[in-house]
C-alpha cells in the first residue's frame, strides 16, 4: 500500500508542486479576513511548513531524473528565491501585507529542512 502511494506521489508530484506554488502565492497575496491581533512565532512556523511542503514536492518531481542532484540544488535555490520574491511582492504590490525579513528566514529554513530531510530519507530508502 505504501509503495503504491509513493509511486502515485512521484508520478503526480509535478502537478502537486505547481499547485502548492500557486496556493502559496494566492495565500500570500490575497487579503484574508482573519482577525489576528498580533503575529507570533506560530506565523513563522506556518511559513516554514508551507515552504517545507513546497520544497518536498519540487524535489519529488525530479527524483527519478538522471541529473537529480543538480536539479535538487536548483529546486532548493528556486524555492528560496521564490520565498524572497513573494515577500518583496507583498511589500510593494499589496497595501494590506508587509514584507518581513523574518518571513524570508522562516521560508528559507523550511526549504533547507526539507532538503536535509529529503536527502536523509533518500539515503535511507534509496530513492536516488
Amino acid at each position: 500500500m505504501l509503495t503504491r502511494i509513493k509511486v502515485l506521489l512521484q508520478d503526480r508530484a509535478i502537478y502537486i508542486a505547481v499547485f502548492v506554488t500557486l496556493l502559496i502565492a494566492y495565500l500570500s497575496l490575497v487579503k484574508l479576513e482573519l482577525k489576528v491581533a498580533n503575529v507570533t512565532f506560530s506565523d513563522k512556523i506556518g511559513h516554514g511548513i508551507a515552504y517545507f511542503t513546497l520544497a518536498i514536492f519540487w524535489l519529488l518531481s525530479f527524483v527519478k531524473k538522471k541529473n537529480f542532484k543538480s536539479l535538487a540544488w536548483y529546486s532548493i535555490l528556486g524555492c528560496i528565491i521564490y520565498g524572497i520574491i513573494i515577500e518583496a511582492v507583498q511589500g510593494t504590490v499589496t497595501s494590506y501585507r508587509t514584507a518581513s525579513y523574518l518571513d524570508i528566514v522562516a521560508n528559507s529554513m523550511g526549504v533547507l529542512v526539507a532538503g536535509i530531510a529529503f536527502h536523509l530519507s533518500s539515503e535511507k530508502n534509496r530513492l536516488i
